[in-house]
């Protein structure tokens, strides 16, 4: 009876990992401290790209929001694909075309250029994401040890989201905006051996066809959406604002209906069914659009309101930075004690919290209270990240994980997109009604700029004589204030709702 029992023993045990895999774990925090710092490492780069190459203010939000635009659009194509071609050899050739891109958007000479580094970036940091998650799910084959993986690629998530602005205002203290595209190179450089040492290679065995349609649909499902809300902030209602959103619900429609029909969906829709999955993939996307947002307004508020230099102003974001990675990293420990739904809808009630101090805490916004309510948000942010990524994975059978991860990283960049396109729409719309630019000051295009950003202000006051610049500062550092304040408030109500989606939907997922 012994002898027949032990192997049936052994067999069903997981094996443990060893150093080569903790290594391989390592190895794959680079793409993802990489892509989560693009995503926000221009935000300190803005005011001096608003200087340098003299942007309408949607022609700067496209600049930050283009990235993670055609990272949400092309994840889950680029996730198949990591599973005909091996998800190793993916990330090796994403990494190289990162690394490329990089190096051309640092010589951007005009925003045109930059917007198009930009989405070639999304596009080859696509090819990463996927690979990482997926990895890390073979790689891991013990329980225990794949959920503290998890853990610590979340974690990783957030502190390159949180370290992309503090490494910018270190590099913009020393160099051109163009260091923090320069930035990459290195890590490419570090990536692509230590890949091919450390990282197996995985694939799925019996890959469905790729689908180019269903590939197309999910384009023209988040491209206009986005434009269309980025449109509204600056001219309101109009046709073409009407025609983007009935042309991003008329794809969403007609992608929805081709998955349920083909044998091998793109995206199994049925998984959204899920309560908990679906409550999950909400929670994890305003999680990363509250960070998003704050970080966009913080970041020039700093600067052009505060007067502080860029180094200086990244380091009253490091105690956020830290707040983010302990709670990602602690956040497991805390589901025993209270659950999942509790600590996730806590999580929201604290970014609520943190952004009410940013709005509420004084007269205006000083750099102390920006630290503080960063701090709040970004543990509220640690927690949620890291549960819901878990959440999601362990929500749906086995063999649909796969999936479930491209869609938990697809929310992730849903969630920067919209923090930039909904709280930043909303920043650049309230400026623009309440700034006012002196009639005969500088250049029309500088009057432009100066109307629709308060980095272009900033430039027209300091090439025109002082008593009308003092005048001008004064004004757009009112309407960025008032800016500011109704920003954050919507975002306070957000995060509420958050809580309140958390608490309902993840009330299954303790079990």
């Amino acid at each position: 009876m012994s002898t027949s029992t032990t192997p049936r023993h052994v067999a069903s045990t997981p094996a443990r990992a060893g150093w080569r895999q903790w290594a391989a774990l390592g190895v794959l925090m680079l793409p993802v401290l990489m892509v989560s710092m693009d995503n926000t490492v221009l935000s300190f780069a803005l005011p001096d790209i608003s200087s340098s190459l003299h942007p309408s203010g949607t022609a700067l939000l496209w600049v930050v929001d283009i990235y993670a635009l055609m990272l949400a659009g092309l994840l889950v194509a680029m996730g198949s694909l990591g599973d005909r071609v091996g998800r190793r050899r993916l990330l090796i050739f994403g990494a190289l075309g990162f690394g490329a891109v990089s190096f051309f958007a640092a010589q951007a000479t005009d925003i045109s250029q930059l917007v198009v580094a930009r989405a070639l970036l999304g596009v080859f940091g696509a090819t990463l994401m996927p690979s990482t998650l997926s990895l890390l799910r073979n790689i891991f084959v013990d329980r225990q040890q794949r959920r503290l993986a998890i853990a610590v690629w979340a974690a990783g998530f957030s502190a390159g989201a949180a370290l992309g602005p503090v490494l910018g205002g270190w590099l913009l203290e020393h160099f051109t905006w163009g260091s923090v595209f320069l930035i990459n190179l290195p890590v490419v450089a570090l990536l692509v051996p230590l890949a091919l040492w450390l990282v197996p290679e995985s694939r799925d065995p019996n890959p469905g066809p790729i689908d180019p349609l269903s590939i197309v649909l999910s384009m023209t499902t988040m491209l206009p959406i986005v434009y269309a809300i980025k449109s509204y902030a600056e001219h309101g209602l109009t046709g073409t604002v009407a025609w983007s959103v009935a042309l991003g619900v008329a794809s969403i429609v007609v992608f929805v209906r081709r998955q349920l029909v083909r044998e091998h969906p793109l995206v199994d829709v049925r998984l959204f069914s899920n309560r908990v999955f679906s409550g999950a993939l909400v929670a994890n996307m305003l999680s990363l659009m509250g960070l998003t947002g704050f970080l966009y307004f913080s970041a020039q508020f700093l600067q052009l309101v505060v007067g502080l230099e860029p180094m200086d102003a990244s380091l009253v974001l490091v105690p956020g930075l830290v707040g983010t990675i302990v709670a990602g990293l602690t956040a497991v420990r805390l589901i025993p004690i209270f659950g999942v739904r509790a600590v996730v809808t806590a999580s929201f009630g604290l970014s609520a919290a943190g952004y009410a101090i940013a709005t509420f805490v004084g007269e205006v916004p000083t750099a102390w209270s920006i630290a503080v309510a960063f701090l709040v948000l970004g543990i509220g942010i640690g927690f949620a990240e890291t549960l819901t990524n878990d959440v999601v994975v362990s929500s749906v059978p086995a063999e649909k994980a796969g999936a479930a991860s491209a869609l938990s990283e697809t929310a992730y960049e849903i969630g920067a997109v919209l923090g930039t396109a909904v709280l930043g729409g909303i920043l650049t719309a309230t400026y623009r009604a309440e700034v006012s630019v002196p009639p005969l000051a500088g250049t029309e295009a500088q009057r432009e700029a100066a109307g629709q950003t308060l980095g272009g202000a900033m430039d027209l006051a300091s090439k025109i004589p002082a008593q009308v610049g003092d005048w001008l500062v004064e004004s757009a550092h009112l309407a960025f204030d008032h800016a500011v304040q109704a920003t954050t408030s919507l975002a306070i109500v957000i995060a509420l709702g958050a809580a309140i989606v958390s608490w309902f939907t993840l009330r299954d997922a303790e079990r």
